[in-house]
């Protein structure tokens, strides 16, 4: 099998990080913790000062004590305060620190989380589900670990490292001369590696990025891909963006393992050369054993915090390219939005719909039209019934009524407001919906009817159910309108489904109902019982229905038929089967029994 293509989404055509900058887009995040921020620092200070302490008390004691046992009792119980102190003051700075990094966790995947929520379907085609669900826990993950963990810990390694290079100098210049030799030996390796670093961390989350949107693509179609025998290949694909994502991570870990063994020895042997220059000078007179072994000291507190700075820069570059792909999420430009004023939605009860010159082309087939010069108005009240071949445009039709997209061409109005002027929100709550693929949560049954309208009461949600035939396998369930229907409602059939969606949309009393296919799964009895549930809403709202079947088809006020994105015909049933044309022809193939039904009465 050929390797797995390299993750081609949003996330790799974005140029590569060349600085930790990007982690200043977490700012606006920050902000409102500024004062947990800040006591987070002082304790951080507190503990690092202590740290820089410690080296001039072990001075005193080398160089003072000459026996004298109050001295000893004076020296241990300041040490023993000391340590006090630094313990409270580390314990502190982790509870700040940790708080504060899940708290802008938690917000930043709130906020990506209301964002792709709301964008557009155009945007949702290009943007694979297991990609979003990478950057939300993954790279969250990294931004946690650097808010929570490695800020906190460079900061502090930052100032003893300052503040040692500072009390090396104080201690002996010569000596200090002679570490600072070694400072740029550390750095070097740093700078060089430093970008491949960058670009290896970016490779390897988009690497696991892809993994998890093939995951959860395969992991939703199961049984097809059980039915089909796929399971083979859907195997040997997830191994290789797995495998693929190991490589990027191995390369990854090996330019750090490089850089850090580099950056210790060099460090280390360069404070050994310096310890040895210092014993010769303890020899000679020069220095006297508690300077040098304060000097010492604070050599290993400066080399250590310049290994750990080196290990935390790693792990900063690798949240900057983390922050990067939440910000680009957060960043989306949106096809559809609404304007800064919006006019208020006129009442669908009492208003009509027009599509006046409507022409859409989707994005990924900007060729050919979706949709061409439609002309269409529905009058309050009326049922109107779409109906025509796959690919004529029904479908798009009811996009663009849910404003889940916007004509190139023309405009859809309701009361002779443009759609584009209102809120699609305000709008959106006047119409429900009964979608062809029935969307069922992982909740109860009667949560997944609430779902239409969360305040409604148990009678409200039992008499939508009964209307929608689906109050009877209701009962029948273990824990009746309580059971838990499972993800995507594994427990329930097609028609099943569909009946709770129907539901759900009868509970939400809109005055304007969509039914696309509302009845293609249900069986003969179920099918009658839902109709008749339809009619009976029939003049006391608007409904558009897409359909296939005769029954809903010949209940409707008015059939629209659309072939190639075009209004061809427009009547009764009656009326198109006696003109001839595509309906009839549509209703011969598709409908024969009912038209043999019809010819008998």
């Amino acid at each position: 099998m050929a390797r797995a293509p390299r993750p081609n989404d949003a996330s790799s055509d974005r140029p590569l990080s060349r600085r930790v900058a990007a982690l200043g887009a977490l700012w606006p995040f920050l902000r409102p913790y500024r004062g947990m921020a800040v006591l987070a620092l002082i304790a951080l200070v507190i503990t690092a000062g202590v740290s820089l302490v410690l080296p001039l008390a072990v001075r005193r004691v080398v160089d003072e004590f000459g026996g004298a046992t109050h001295l000893l009792d004076q020296y241990f119980a300041a040490a023993l305060g000391i340590v006090a102190l630094l313990a409270l003051g580390t314990a502190l700075r982790y509870y700040l620190v940790t708080r504060l990094g899940e708290r802008v966790v938690a917000d930043i995947r709130k906020a990506v989380h209301d964002r792709v929520i709301g964008l557009s379907p155009e945007l949702h085609e290009r943007l694979m589900t297991g990609e979003i669900l990478s950057r939300i826990t993954t790279d969250t993950t990294l931004i946690l670990s650097v808010i929570g963990s490695s800020v906190s810990l460079a900061l502090r390694n930052a100032l003893i490292f300052a503040g040692g290079m500072t009390m090396l100098l104080v201690t002996s210049a010569k000596l200090t001369g002679l570490v600072l030799l070694i400072v740029p030996a550390a750095i070097v390796p740093v700078m060089l590696l430093g970008r491949r670093l960058r670009r290896l961390s970016r490779e390897n989350q988009d690497w696991i990025a892809a993994s998890s949107g093939a995951a959860s693509e395969t992991l939703l179609a199961a049984q097809t891909v059980q039915a089909f025998t796929a399971e083979g290949s859907v195997r040997r694909r997830f191994a290789d963006l797995t495998e693929r994502s190991f490589e990027a991570a191995l390369a990854r870990i090996t330019v750090r393992a490089v850089m850090t063994a580099i950056v210790i020895f060099l460090v280390f042997a360069g404070v050994v050369g310096v310890l040895w220059v210092g014993a010769r000078d303890v020899a000679a007179d020069r220095m006297t054993i508690g300077q040098l072994v304060q000097f010492v000291i604070y050599a290993i507190l400066v080399a250590g915090a310049a290994g750990a700075l080196t290990e935390i820069w790693g792990e900063v570059q690798r949240a900057a390219g983390a922050t990067e792909r939440l910000v680009e999420l957060l960043g989306l430009t949106d096809t559809v939005t609404d304007p800064p004023q919006p006019l208020p939605v006129p009442s669908l009860a009492a208003s009509e719909i027009r599509f006046e010159g409507v022409t859409f082309r989707y994005p990924t087939r900007p060729d050919r039209n979706a949709l061409e010069r439609v002309d269409l108005t529905v009058r309050p009240g009326e049922t109107v019934a779409l109906v025509g071949p796959s690919g004529g445009g029904k479908t798009t039709v009811m996009q663009l009524l849910l404003r889940f997209r916007d004509p190139q061409e023309g405009r859809v109005t309701i009361g002779g407001v443009d759609l584009r002027q209102m809120s699609r929100e305000a709008l959106r709550r006047q119409i429900a919906l009964v979608p062809q693929d029935p969307v069922i949560f992982a909740d109860t049954a009667r949560a997944n009817i609430l779902f239409g309208r969360p305040d409604a009461t148990d009678a409200e949600v039992e008499a939508a159910a009964r209307a929608a035939a689906a109050h009877d396998f209701l009962m029948r369930l273990p824990d009746g309108y309580d059971s838990f229907l499972g993800e995507r409602g594994v427990m329930l059939s097609g028609g099943q489904k569909q009946r709770i969606a129907i539901a759900r949309a009868i509970l939400r009393d809109a005055p304007l109902l969509l039914l696309d296919e509302a009845t293609s799964a249900l069986d003969a009895e179920s099918e009658r019982a839902v109709q008749d549930a339809v009619e009976s809403l029939s003049g006391t709202r608007t409904m558009i229905i897409i359909a296939h079947r005769l029954a809903t088809v010949k209940r409707a006020d008015r059939i629209i038929v659309l072939d190639q994105g075009r209004v061809v015909a427009e009547g009764t049933h009656e009326t198109l089967v006696a003109e001839g044309g595509l309906y009839a022809r549509l209703a011969r193939l598709q409908f024969a029994e009912g038209m043999t039904a019809t010819a008998a009465e």
